[in-house]
């Protein structure tokens, strides 16, 4: 019997021993492998659940609710078939909006949900599955505080039958989820993908894959490099107006268990996913931008290398754009692709798609390849910098220094690279042969010396030469809207499922940053205690630059620049230390990740 032919009996037959053991026969007929959509989405149902998180972060004397807005199909409830969720939590379904175009949610006059963002719904419901939107505690219309971990588990504990959830969100009313078959995928953008990261590396059973698109894998990274402290920037501003006040000693706590001192400690230690993963039981389908300004690739790297060894099946589409979802780059693979997963890891198709090239990459703007893994099998090789100003293949004598300007950061050191200026060094190397790849994380040693008793330190790793590229530059994204339309799935006059089209926005420029790293020189001997440097003091330290993928044409030249205090990266209230910073170039070096040719 062919696949053509399948109904959704039989399917349902044949897939009974992927369902979880509470589960009925999942709804869900196949055509040429994937799910074809059979079921009404006008008809569909929509409601809310608040759902018991198990804490009381805001201290108001009851356990946290957090809103659950669901919409599934109606036709398998109607013969009581469960069905999967492919769900979002998200802090920004109010004030922010999701995509592109700034989607809300939006509700009838009694409460009912009328408008789900983005197209998961229009393209899913259809095809059998729930999509179940979650307001992070304190956003929206949740009660609590900031926990996007605890809000996304929460609702997967009810799904499964092991959390209570009310009809309204104080009221006594219960609501069970007898609908749902146990599974979910947990998909979304920045930090929707990172709460996705966050529940699977907690090890919650029911997860099946996550989808995280430019997600965050560890939060020390996001407030702090090295050592090195940026700032912080806490939960207010997206809470509720109820949230706003009940929730300010949950976040001055969970501040003054961050610190500023830039020392890795155990509040990051509870939110570094990377050091967790050998809990992951859920597959994962990642996507990141190598030129992303608000999730630095360094996210993506490490994170991707740990998958790797504990052999967590995967994939990921990675690109030169910076916060970009995939579905604004190639949206009508991107759309057949996450069907496929969805239905691989969420009804259990077996179409093979976790056996295709796990890597879909973009080289040069909408120039992709499909690779089996990342970062391809390579060899690191090291540079040393040269009172010349170049970069060798050994080291050489000599020092050269810095003084701090806090005024001036990577977007300025970059500029004009023949001329001296006292507050970066620019070492080029000599142009490249041939097309070069730099794929994986880079390091930069220095060995410093500081004429005060601490130093920041800002590296560059920068490709000098002409070239047509995406524009990244601050605020744009390497993509652009269009005028017209295209509609992914069902619709209703609330939700139609059409979203503007986007193409690539290019740019001619001189020069690239490819990747950057920051770091504190007091904390040279450990991340968990920084100490007082002895001014004249000469000390070696080793820091990451941002993970990478570029692609360095011939004739260009590949540079390093370090400078101190960044401005473009540090909250300008923080004091600068002020220092003039030598290096010795002995004991300077870069190491980068060379791969195979493209």
């Amino acid at each position: 019997m062919g696949l053509k032919t399948l109904t959704a009996t039989v399917v349902a037959t044949l897939l009974l021993t992927a369902a979880p053991a509470i589960a009925s026969p999942p709804a869900f007929v196949l055509r040429d492998g994937v799910s074809e959509p059979v079921f009404s989405y006008e008809k569909a149902i929509r409601e809310t659940a608040w759902v018991e998180t198990g804490q009381d972060l805001d201290r108001d004397g009851r356990v946290d609710r957090v809103a659950a807005d669901i919409i599934r199909p109606a036709e398998p409830a109607a013969r009581g078939q469960r069905v999967p969720v492919i769900m979002d939590v998200s802090p920004y379904f109010e004030k922010i909006g999701r995509g592109n175009e700034r989607q809300p949610k939006t509700y009838l006059p009694d409460g009912t949900p009328s408008q789900f963002p983005l197209f998961y719904d229009n393209y899913f419901v259809p095809r059998g599955y729930a999509v179940v939107l979650v307001d992070v505690g304190g956003t929206n219309r949740s009660s609590g505080c900031f926990d996007d971990v605890a809000s996304g588990n929460g609702v997967v504990n009810w799904l499964n039958g092991r959390a209570n959830a009310f009809r309204t969100p104080f009221g006594p009313e219960r609501v069970r989820a007898g609908w749902a078959n146990g599974s979910v995928g947990a998909i979304g953008k920045s930090q929707d993908g990172a709460t996705a990261i966050g529940m699977a590396a907690s090890g919650i059973d029911g997860l099946k894959t996550i989808v995280p698109i430019a997600g965050v894998s560890s939060y020390y990274e996001v407030h702090n490099a090295d050592g090195a402290y940026f700032g912080w920037a806490g939960g207010p501003g997206l809470y509720n107006e109820r949230a706003e006040k009940l929730c300010r000693p949950f976040e001055e706590d969970s501040a003054r268990r961050a610190g500023t001192d830039g020392n890795f400690n155990e509040y990051w230690r509870g939110l570094d996913y990377v050091a967790k993963t050998g809990k992951v039981r859920a597959s994962v389908f990642a996507s990141m931008g190598f030129h992303d300004l608000n999730v630095n690739p360094i996210q993506f790297g490490p994170w991707w290398e740990a998958l790797n060894a504990y052999g967590v099946p995967r994939k990921a589409w990675l690109h030169q754009a910076a916060h970009v979802d995939p579905f604004d780059l190639d949206r009508s693979l991107f759309v057949r692709t996450l069907h496929r997963w969805f239905d691989r890891w969420l009804l259990g198709v077996r179409n093979g798609v976790e056996t295709e090239p796990a890597i879909r990459i973009e080289h040069t703007p909408d120039r992709w390849a499909d690779e089996r893994r990342w970062p391809p099998a390579g060899q690191s090789r090291t540079l040393w910098p040269s009172v010349s100003g170049g970069l060798a293949s050994r080291p050489s004598p000599g020092a050269a220094s810095v003084t701090e300007d806090p005024a001036r950061g990577a977007s300025q050191w970059v500029e004009n690279p023949s001329q001296a200026t006292p507050d970066r060094l620019v070492f080029a190397g000599e142009p490249v042969r041939a097309d070069t790849r730099i794929a994986g994380t880079a390091t930069v040693t220095v060995t410093a010396r500081s004429d005060k008793p601490s130093a920041r330190l800002g590296a560059v790793l920068v490709d000098y030469g002409p070239a047509t590229v995406r524009n990244t530059k601050f605020p744009a994204l390497g993509t652009k809207d269009l005028t017209s339309r295209s509609c992914w799935g069902a619709g209703t006059a609330a939700d139609t499922g059409c979203f503007l089209d986007t193409v690539a926005d290019l740019t001619g420029v001189d020069k690239r940053i490819v990747a950057t790293g920051w770091a504190d020189l007091g904390h040279h001997r450990s991340l968990w205690r920084g100490e007082p440097l002895e001014p004249g003091k000469a000390y070696t330290m080793t820091f990451r630059l941002s993970s990478l993928d570029h692609v360095v044409p011939a004739g260009h030249r590949l540079a390093l620049v370090l400078g101190g205090t960044d401005a473009d990266m540090f909250d300008p209230a923080l004091p600068a230390p002020g220092a003039r910073v030598t290096f010795e170039l002995g004991g300077t070096s870069l190491s980068v990740p060379v791969a195979p040719r493209v």
